[in-house]
């Protein structure tokens, strides 16, 4: 047993040059990370909660409480892995850290010898029990999972359903059943793939020369207001297809008129040598500029007009099945099975016939629906998106003003239709159902209508690749049954690859839906309490993640309406965000209800932790007011605050990595005048 007034490493010490390197380096980590079962907004870097957790849990060896056992023991283990170690307590102490370093790297995190150190290292500092880890917002889990890693018990909550269906993916699913599920898992997958791809076929049909279609690029588009003029305007913000050294491909707008001496655009296809070849945007700031006649629409028409069309993702036809209006498909991607690289071609009238046929099989199922009374939940998301607007949530979701007012409305008619036909093959695989949907549910972040085409990489770029739902003007529509990038295959097997990255994980957790100012948990039962909160109005995470519990709830994620998925989206009542056109209690959900929120958390994990125990919070706030509120919650809360450290988390090139701030975490213990003491660690976001 560690004494309450033995200090930790993390009070003393920290290898922040290298865990934040190595933290930095799993941003980048594209496969074969647990990050890849499901997203999860602002998720904490495995390395950086590995490594506090374990400095959090080791004493001091030059503490003079420090317990013999320990430090015998720990010169007896490191050895192996780290040299030999000189004859001072602190020559014992500098090489913990290098453990502590070395163990950060993802390379190492899942390697036998680090594995069954760090574990031997935990019991030896903790020979009556296996120490229990809290984490009351435990979001993409990462810091529950590394407990499991390390041996530690670990207990997980958060108020979301889909951050608690990821949870129990990790904590619970994957350790219990292990590679057998994995094994399953593919099976089911590629039961789907081949179903999908007979009854999906029609809608995605094969070009002459054994060409396959693996994406479509598209423009909404509004009308010319100008009097004389009355053009269809293709809302682009690039012309370019490819943007490769010498192989440059890109869209060329070719002004025409129609027999009646109406101007419309057509488009050709060519390979520039100078980047001031290709047009430039006919959209910035939502206002639109008329390639016929130069007439600037302003931003309340092109929202008026979008509106209409309900977004303007969808194509509009006439009574003959002609497209009159709406979305312009612009080009198709095609590939070669025997070639690589990708082949564009402009898109012609033959490659709105599958679009039709969506468009009328979408309209039969509501149809459908509607005569049976409306039974049950609707086969498409018709729950309604976020609301633009105020702080906090209003900032981060621009949708409404054009028009989407119903999740449904994100996705044009084909895309909506074919992650239906795969959500009704999932349901078939009743017994793997849950770990599917959240392939499904990956597949609908590349599946939609927000999502762009990006030349540099020839690929489709997610739509949370910002923390926000937010209006594109041109598009890309990935083919969900073909072998590329934002496909069905693609997403199933990288969604495997990161289960199989908890191969060694064997221990479970326990995942519980709960507010974090009211633990289930009984008093001074935690040995480290360590999360990482929101940020007064940084993230709506309710909202963002309706995107996914729209679809989560319609695959059969939640069977046991005792778990989580009861509403029709995800809690807000009580969730603690800074947005003030939110009340909670009758009290507007401002700066003070955050502050005053967090200061409930801190008081409840100070009820819950032990008396001998120890607390670490991450902070990232830009703001000095911002750290001063959460240092002021933490003391209110029963905690004194005893160290801090800058660790960086984030990647050089992250849109907002210069001016976010920090990270905190902290420690726990009972002085003789009986106040909890709380050691802080602050790092760089």
């Amino acid at each position: 047993m560690i004494p309450k007034e033995c200090k930790r490493l993390a009070e003393v010490d920290f290898p922040i040059a290298e865990v934040s390197k190595h933290a930095i380096r799993e941003k980048s980590i594209r496969q074969g990370h647990p990050s890849n079962i499901h997203m999860w907004w602002a998720r904490r870097p495995l390395a950086s909660s590995r490594a506090m957790l374990m400095a959090l849990l080791l004493p001091d060896p030059c503490d003079p409480y420090c317990p013999g056992d320990f430090k015998e023991k720990a010169r007896e283990l490191l050895p192996y892995l780290c040299g030999s170690i000189g004859a001072t307590d602190y020559d014992l102490q500098r090489k913990l850290l290098h453990f502590i370093a070395d163990f950060a790297s993802w390379d190492n995190a899942n390697r036998k010898e680090y594995l069954e150190l760090s574990r031997a290292l935990i019991r030896s500092a903790h020979p009556e029990e296996t120490p229990l880890v809290v984490d009351p917002f435990a979001g993409g889990g990462s810091i529950p999972l590394e407990a499991l890693r390390i041996g530690c018990d670990a207990f997980a909550s958060d108020l979301n359903p889909v951050a608690c269906l990821i949870l129990k993916v990790m904590l619970e699913d994957m350790p219990r059943n292990g590679s057998a599920l994995i094994e399953e898992l593919n099976k089911a997958g590629n039961r789907i793939l081949s179903k999908a791809k007979e009854e999906l076929k029609e809608y995605y049909p094969d070009d002459p020369d054994e060409l396959k279609p693996i994406a479509y690029t598209w423009a909404r588009t509004v009308r010319c207001e100008s009097p004389d003029c009355g053009a269809e305007i293709p809302l682009m913000r690039s012309f370019w297809l490819r943007k490769k050294a010498g192989q440059n491909i890109a869209l060329k707008p070719v002004i025409n008129k129609n027999a009646s001496g109406s101007p419309f655009i057509k488009l050709d296809i060519f390979e520039p040598i100078k980047e001031n070849e290709v047009h430039g945007p006919t959209v910035t700031r939502a206002k639109a500029t008329c390639l016929c006649c130069g007439s600037v629409l302003p931003p309340n028409r092109v929202r008026s007009q979008l509106a209409s069309q309900n977004g303007g993702a969808d194509v509009i036809f006439d009574h003959d099945g002609n497209r009159i209006g709406g979305a312009r498909m612009l080009a198709v991607v095609l590939t070669r099975e025997d070639t690589q690289g990708r082949v564009y071609r402009l898109a012609n009238d033959k490659d709105y016939f599958p679009i039709l046929r969506a468009t009328q099989e979408f309209k039969r199922i509501l149809i459908e629906w509607d005569s049976s009374g409306k039974q049950g939940r609707c086969p498409f998301p018709d729950e309604p998106t976020p609301a633009g607007g105020g702080s906090g949530a209003g900032r981060a979701f621009s949708i409404q003003n054009y028009g989407m007012l119903k999740f449904l409305d994100l996705f044009s008619k084909r895309q909506i239709l074919g992650l239906l036909k795969i959500v009704n093959l999932i349901k078939e695989e009743s017994q793997d159902s849950v770990l599917l949907s959240l392939a499904l549910s990956k597949l609908t972040d590349l599946e939609n209508a927000l999502c762009t085409w990006r030349a540099s990489s020839q690929s489709i770029d997610h739509l949370f690749s910002r923390q926000a739902i937010s209006m594109v003007w041109d598009f890309a529509e990935a083919v969900s049954i073909s072998d590329a990038s934002a496909s069905w295959k693609s997403i199933s097997t990288r969604s495997l690859l990161g289960l199989s990255s908890l191969s060694a994980i064997t221990k479970y957790g326990t995942v519980v839906e709960s507010d974090a100012r009211v633990s289930p948990l009984s008093s001074e039962v935690c040995d480290v309490w360590f999360t990482d909160p929101p940020y007064y109005d940084a993230i709506p995470y309710s909202d963002l993640s309706d995107f996914f519990y729209v679809w989560l709830k319609r695959a059969g994620s939640w069977k046991d309406k005792d778990l989580y998925g009861n509403g029709d989206l995800s809690p807000k009542a009580n969730e603690i965000v800074q947005d003030d056109t939110r009340m909670y209690k009758n009290q507007r959900k401002d700066k003070q209800f955050f502050e005053g929120s967090m200061g409930d958390v801190f008081r409840e994990g100070f009820r819950v932790t032990r008396n001998d125990g120890i607390a670490s919070v991450v902070f990232a706030h830009k703001t000095t007011e911002g750290w001063e509120a959460l240092l002021n919650g933490i003391i209110t809360g029963g905690w004194s605050i005893t160290s801090s450290w800058p660790i960086a988390t984030e990647m050089g090139t992250r849109l907002r990595a210069r001016e976010s701030a920090a990270l905190a975490t902290c420690r726990r213990n009972l002085k003789v005048h009986q106040k909890r003491n709380y050691r802080l660690h602050h790092s760089e976001d």
